[in-house]
C-alpha cells in the first residue's frame, strides 16, 4: 500500500475542511504535545466521516462506515485488553476465510499489524474507521465481552494469594481486564446493571451473608451473592470510585461516579448508609444526554392535551404527586423541555440534579451551608424567572414561598409525597397552609405511578376471570394480556415502564371544597363527578391496550372505591 506524501492538513482542506478550525486542532496539539489527529479529536474540527475517508486516501487502506456491533467476534476482542485497544486505536472485527479483519483509528496504528498477526498467528487485514465511530464500538464490544459478576466472583473464590485491600483508582468503570479482582467484579457488577436495564444497585449487608440486587422496571432481583469478607473491599472500591472518604464508615455519605459505556454517558449517584453489619451502599443510574418527551411518557391523548394547557398558563402551582420512583422527576422534566425556549428564564431547586437540562439554571440544595430549598426559592424570586421547578415541598416555609411566587406571577411546578390527587390539598393544609391560599394557588395536581410494560415478544392473549371483572368494574368479554417470560425479557414478562395518570385540574366547585375544609374523598367524588380520570382508570385502559397487566395495575394503584361515598 503507499502512503500519500501530501499532509493530512492539506488533504482535509482539499476535501473541504475549515482551514481556520484545523488550525486551531494544530495549535491546541502543539500546546498539549500529540499529533495533529488528537488535536482534531480534542476540538472536533473535522466531521469524522470525512476524518476517515481522507486517512484512507493518505494511506490506501479502505473505510469502514458501517459496523453493527453484534457482528463484531467477542471471542477475538477478549484476546486484546481494552487499555490497549483504546491507546492504540485498534479493535479486532471478525475472520473471513481465515483472516481476521482489524479496525484501526488512524495510520499510527499500522504498526500494531505485525504484532496482531503473532497474536493471533492469522493473516490480518486493517481497515480505516472514524476515530469516534472506533471509540464508541470499542466500548459497545469491550461492554458485550465482559463477564457476569457472579463469574468474577467465582475466578476470585479460584485465586490464590488474593490481597483484599489492593485497590486502584482508575479513569474509568472498563478498564484493563487483568486489573486486581474486586475492581473486576465491581466493573463487571455495573456493566450487567447497564446491560440489565437497570435503575439502582443495592450492596446490603447482613449477618452471615452479603447480598447484590438489581431494582429492574421497579421491582428488585437478586443478583449475586459475593462471599462476607469480600464486604469491606467492595465498599471502598465503590466510594474511591465515587469520591467519598473510605476511612469514614460511621455517618452517611454522597457521591457520584461519571463514566462512558458503549458510547453511552453515564452518572451513578452513589449513597452509603451505616448499618448493623458495615455499610450498605445504593447506585441510582442516571443515563445523561436523556432525552425528555412529554410524548413518551404514556399519557392519554385527552389528558397530554389538558396538561400541555396547564403547563402553558403564566402563573400558578403544577404539583406532581406520588411515591419516589414513580417518574414525577422525568415528568417535570419533560414539561420543562417542551416549554423551555430563548424568551422565557427557567430555574429549578433540585435535590439533587439528577439530569442537565439545556438553557435552564439549575440549583442543588446543600442544607449544611443553609442553601434549602426555601432560601434558594427567595433567592431565585430576585432572579428575574418566568418558571421555577421545585424539586419537593418538604414543608411550610417551602410551600408558603411557591404560592407566594405564584400569586405574584410565576408559573411554579414542584412535587408532593401524596396517595392521589386529591390528597395533595389536604397534605399543604396539614404543613399549615391557609386553605383559601392552597385553593387560589393550585392549579392542578398530576399523581402519577409507573407500571411495567409486557414484553412484546411473550405477552399472552386471555379472558379474564370473575374476581377480576369485579375488582376492577370491567364489561365482559374484554380482552387483556399476561405476561410469559422469554429470552429477550430475561424470562420476567415484563421489559421497560410506562406512566399511569390521574390529572385533577382545579377548577371552582374543588376551590369552593378546599376553603370549606371538604375531605379529601369528598374533592375526589366532585372531580370525578367532573370527569375526573383515576389512576385505575387510567391503568385499566393501559391493560386494554395490552400496554401493562391487570396485576401490575393492582399492584401499583389504589383501590379507588376505598373512602368515595
Amino acid at each position: 500500500m503507499g502512503i500519500r506524501r501530501e499532509s493530512l492538513d492539506t488533504l482535509l482542506i482539499r476535501a473541504g475542511a475549515d482551514a481556520t478550525k484545523l488550525a486551531d486542532a494544530r495549535s491546541h496539539a502543539d500546546r498539549a504535545g500529540m499529533d495533529l489527529l488528537g488535536g482534531i479529536a480534542r476540538t472536533q474540527a473535522v466531521d469524522d466521516a470525512m476524518l476517515a475517508e481522507t486517512l484512507g486516501e493518505m494511506t490506501g487502506l479502505p473505510v469502514l462506515t458501517e459496523i453493527d456491533v453484534e457482528q463484531v467476534d467477542i471471542e477475538l476482542v477478549r484476546e486484546i485488553p481494552l487499555s490497549l485497544s483504546r491507546d492504540q486505536g485498534i479493535l479486532p472485527l471478525w475472520e473471513i476465510d481465515g483472516v481476521i479483519e482489524i479496525a484501526l483509528s488512524s495510520p499510527a496504528a499500522i504498526k500494531t499489524l505485525d504484532d496482531l498477526r503473532v497474536l493471533f498467528r492469522k493473516p490480518v487485514r486493517a481497515f480505516l474507521v472514524a476515530p469516534g465511530q472506533l471509540k464508541d464500538l470499542t466500548n459497545a464490544a469491550y461492554d458485550a465481552a465482559s463477564r457476569s459478576a457472579s463469574s468474577v466472583i467465582d475466578e476470585i473464590e479460584e485465586e490464590e494469594g488474593y490481597v483484599a485491600d489492593d485497590l486502584q483508582l482508575g479513569e474509568d468503570l472498563l478498564d484493563d481486564p487483568n486489573q486486581a479482582p474486586i475492581i473486576r467484579f465491581v466493573n463487571s457488577l455495573l456493566t450487567q446493571a447497564i446491560k440489565e436495564r437497570a435503575s439502582d444497585i443495592h450492596i446490603e449487608p447482613f449477618e452471615k451473608e452479603l447480598s447484590v440486587r438489581f431494582r429492574i422496571d421497579g421491582v428488585l432481583y437478586e443478583v449475586v451473592k459475593p462471599p462476607r469478607r469480600l464486604q469491606a473491599s467492595i465498599v471502598s472500591r465503590v466510594k474511591i470510585m465515587a469520591g467519598l472518604n473510605i476511612a469514614e464508615k460511621r455517618i452517611p455519605q454522597d457521591g457520584r461516579i461519571r463514566t462512558r459505556m458503549a458510547g453511552r454517558e453515564i452518572d451513578l449517584r452513589v449513597s452509603s448508609l451505616p448499618v448493623r453489619h458495615g455499610e450498605r451502599v445504593v447506585m441510582r443510574i442516571l443515563e445523561k444526554g436523556s432525552v425528555f418527551s412529554l410524548d413518551g411518557i404514556g399519557m392519554a391523548q385527552s389528558t397530554l392535551d389538558t396538561f400541555r394547557d396547564l403547563i402553558r398558563r403564566p402563573h400558578g402551582i403544577v404539583l406532581v404527586s406520588g411515591p419516589t420512583g414513580s417518574g414525577k422527576t422525568t415528568t417535570l422534566y419533560s414539561a420543562l423541555s417542551e416549554i423551555n425556549s430563548p424568551d422565557k428564564n427557567i430555574l429549578t431547586i433540585e435535590d439533587p440534579v439528577e439530569y442537565e437540562l439545556k438553557g435552564i439554571g439549575q440549583t442543588q440544595v446543600n442544607p449544611k451551608i443553609e442553601l434549602t430549598f426555601a432560601n434558594v426559592l427567595r433567592a431565585h424570586l430576585r432572579q428575574d424567572p418566568d418558571i421555577i421547578l421545585v424539586g419537593e415541598t418538604r414543608d411550610k416555609i417551602t410551600a408558603d414561598n411557591a404560592i407566594q411566587a405564584s400569586l405574584t406571577g410565576h408559573l411554579v411546578f414542584s412535587t408532593l409525597h401524596t396517595n392521589d390527587s386529591s390528597g395533595a390539598f389536604t397534605r399543604l393544609i396539614d404543613m399549615g397552609v391557609e386553605p383559601f391560599l392552597v385553593s387560589s394557588s393550585l392549579v392542578a395536581i398530576l399523581a402519577q405511578r409507573l407500571v411495567r410494560r409486557l414484553c412484546d415478544h411473550c405477552k399472552e392473549e386471555y379472558a379474564p376471570n370473575e374476581t377480576e371483572i369485579s375488582d376492577f368494574g370491567l364489561a365482559p368479554g374484554a380482552t387483556f394480556y399476561r405476561p410469559v417470560g422469554c429470552e429477550e425479557c430475561n424470562h420476567k414478562g415484563y421489559s421497560g415502564r410506562s406512566g399511569i395518570y390521574e390529572l385533577l385540574v382545579v377548577d371552582d366547585e374543588v376551590r369552593a371544597l378546599v376553603v370549606a375544609g371538604a375531605a379529601t374523598g369528598i374533592i375526589k367524588n366532585c372531580a370525578i363527578k367532573n370527569g375526573l380520570k383515576t389512576l385505575r382508570d387510567d391503568g385499566i385502559r393501559k391493560a386494554l391496550e395490552g400496554v401493562t397487566s391487570l396485576d401490575e395495575v393492582r399492584r401499583v394503584s389504589q383501590e379507588e372505591a376505598a373512602g368515595v361515598e
